[in-house]
């Protein structure tokens, strides 16, 4: 029964956080949006780490949901974090890397990454190549340092 209800919990937690960034999507309205990302305008990441740099897609990293085109220099180190909200990524270019508690990964070209709000994680660019990615999320972008 407790898992019953666990169940049903995780589901409207899952419901609702998907129709918050369905919500924040909708503004940009019925129009189709293309950003190349070899064209994009980057600048650096809200949170002001030296090496990253987003571009906005849609929304606004530093005020809630968004979609951006994200790139880490190589050999980049974001030390062991948190983000408030979840992070999905799919990489374009180079590698993403990442590890947690259960062990590393190495994120590469057309894989998919799903980053939970509050997972302590470390992440980076690959020493060579650094990372370009998609990263998408219901809420504003924030970098929380692990103590």
């Amino acid at each position: 029964m407790q898992r019953s209800l666990l169940m049903i919990g995780v589901a409207v937690a899952l419901l609702f956080a998907w129709s918050i960034g369905r919500a924040q999507g909708q503004a940009e309205g019925e129009k189709v949006i293309f950003v190349s990302a070899k064209d994009a305008k980057f600048s650096v990441s809200p949170n002001g780490a030296s090496g990253a740099s987003m571009a906005a897609i849609w929304g606004d990293a530093s005020a809630g949901a968004h979609g951006t085109f994200t790139k880490f220099v190589p050999g980049f180190d974001a030390g062991m974090h948190t983000h408030t909200n979840d992070v999905w990524l799919v990489v374009i270019k180079g590698a993403y890397l990442y590890k947690d508690d259960a062990g590393e990964k190495r994120v590469g070209p057309g894989d998919f990454i799903r980053v939970p709000g509050g997972h302590k994680h470390w992440s980076g660019g690959d020493k060579k190549e650094g990372a370009l990615f998609y990263e998408e999320s219901s809420g504003k972008f924030d970098l929380i340092p692990a103590k």
